[in-house]
């Protein structure tokens, strides 16, 4: 099943928007404004391209800190704010989207897109919404440890699709959850 923007958010409306941050750009104020030369442009692209640097360290790192949301969530008590606990695996997943193509692994981007999707939309970390963002947990732990780069072909579009289906599956089963 590809992505498409009729199937964006689960056809469900947000409840949460993953904030991006600009953060001020110290590089540009030294240098100056104006656009970048095509030869230099080349170069960043042709840099890109031949990355070479191992990502598992990285997404580990991002992947552990999301497993410590998915904990708080587990044993979450009223006095933790919600919120706190869906940004706590939220942000680790918006990283993991946002380093995957950098590193050549796009069914990370693409997959982690998904999980954000689906943590955007979601009220609150049931058992079952636990369940799927442990399935999206380990489907990119299991990218990372097999070292799946690319789209991951046949097999990538049926991560995809499982992962999809499951969310959609969640939606149809907790229909209150819809806005």
């Amino acid at each position: 099943m590809p992505d498409n923007q009729d199937n964006y958010h689960y056809s469900m409306q947000p409840r949460r928007k993953a904030e991006f941050f600009n953060p001020p750009n110290n590089l540009k104020l030294k240098v100056g404004f104006g656009g970048l030369t095509e030869n230099i442009l080349s170069k960043a692209q042709a840099l890109l391209e031949s990355n070479s640097q191992d990502f598992a360290p990285l997404a580990e790192m991002y992947l552990d800190s999301m497993m410590k949301g998915i904990n708080q969530a587990r044993t979450s008590s009223s006095e933790l704010d919600k919120e706190k606990i869906i940004g706590s695996i939220l942000f680790p997943g918006m990283q993991l989207k946002a380093n995957g193509g950098m590193f050549h692994y796009e069914l990370i981007t693409r997959i982690s897109d998904r999980f954000i999707q689906f943590m955007e939309v979601i009220d609150e970390i049931d058992a079952d919404a636990l369940e799927i963002i442990l399935a999206f947990h380990t489907t990119i732990r299991a990218i990372i440890l097999g070292r799946i780069k690319g789209n991951g072909g046949q097999r990538g579009e049926e991560l995809m699709s499982a992962l999809i289906d499951a969310c959609q599956r969640y939606f149809e089963k907790n229909p209150q959850r819809k806005v």
